[in-house]
């Protein structure tokens, strides 16, 4: 948790936040780069928060860098998503609601698990994304890659 999140929660305790995002929509051909997350062990695209006065094309870059150690290269937008199916409630209960901007990317570089925020890594084709355990919403970003 950013410091920025948590001096919002030392004021408002568990309630809920909406928060901007970001997530990384990487490609390798028609497969696609998944992490499975610790905190709920659901396959989902890498991604996260956006911190005060960072631009958010930044952020994207900053979060597939912490939780994979690898670079990336933005190569489009492919879209902005929000509402219930972003809708997230942490092990320790605090309620988030997150608006994120997905963008297309390119890797650069060898990715591997955080081993804290991610434990397990993947390449999926969209049929194989359909049928795992996920977060539902990346469905919709999946469908909107051409």
């Amino acid at each position: 948790m950013s410091p920025y999140v948590q001096s919002i929660r030392a004021q408002i305790g568990h309630d809920f936040l909406l928060l901007p995002g970001v997530t990384a929509v990487i490609r390798d051909g028609e497969r696609f780069l998944l992490a499975r997350h610790a905190h709920s062990g659901l396959w989902s695209l890498i991604g996260g928060g956006i911190e005060p006065d960072e631009e958010p094309s930044d952020a994207v870059a900053r979060e597939v860098f912490e939780e994979t150690g690898a670079r990336i290269r933005i190569t489009g937008v492919v879209g902005a998503y929000g509402g219930e199916p972003l809708l997230v409630t942490y092990p320790n209960g605090d309620q988030v609601g997150y608006v994120t901007i997905a963008y297309e990317c390119e890797l650069l570089s060898e990715a591997t698990p955080d081993l804290d925020e991610i434990i397990e890594l993947g390449w999926f084709s969209r049929e194989a994304i359909f049928t795992l355990p996920r977060r539902d919403w990346i469905d919709r970003v999946i469908r909107d890659c051409s």
